[in-house]
């Protein structure tokens, strides 16, 4: 494991969030938008909303995205999980079979347009788990 990081989810207030975080603690920002990825996410989605946010002060790292288009949002309950930075795609299979047992795959491990190996599961006590394997190029 490289990094453990708390990721933040908003509904469509990620841009106006992570901003305020990085002023109020001198930090650098970078986003990336629904349409800067070329994600189509269906009729009506805004391709400003925020599909990746990085906050980093030194070794410190902040995460935060928008909702997909559809998904549920509930303050206080779906919007933060924990981001684990793993050292290889065999990395994330391992830890994926072991936090998911008795809980539920939302995103079973598969490779991304970011460039990395990539999953998300809820464990068996409610926490939301989110595992990247950079293949080199992009930090998630």
């Amino acid at each position: 494991m490289k990094q453990i990081n708390p990721y933040l989810t908003f509904d469509g207030k990620t841009r106006e969030a992570m901003t305020f975080y990085a002023k109020c603690l001198g930090a650098d920002l970078n986003i990336q938008t629904f349409g800067e990825a070329k994600m189509d996410c269906g009729p009506g989605t805004d391709p400003n909303r925020v599909i990746h946010a990085r906050l980093e002060k030194g070794a410190a790292v902040l995460l935060a995205s928008d909702t997909m288009p559809g998904m549920p949002y509930s303050l206080g309950e779906n919007n933060h999980s924990v981001t684990i930075q793993c050292e290889s795609a065999d990395e994330v299979e391992k830890i994926f079979t072991a936090l998911s047992a008795g809980g539920k795959a939302t995103m079973p491990p598969q490779d991304t347009f970011w460039n990395a190996r990539f999953a998300m599961m809820t464990d068996k006590f409610g926490i939301a788990w989110m595992l990247n394997f950079d293949k080199g190029g992009k930090k998630a």
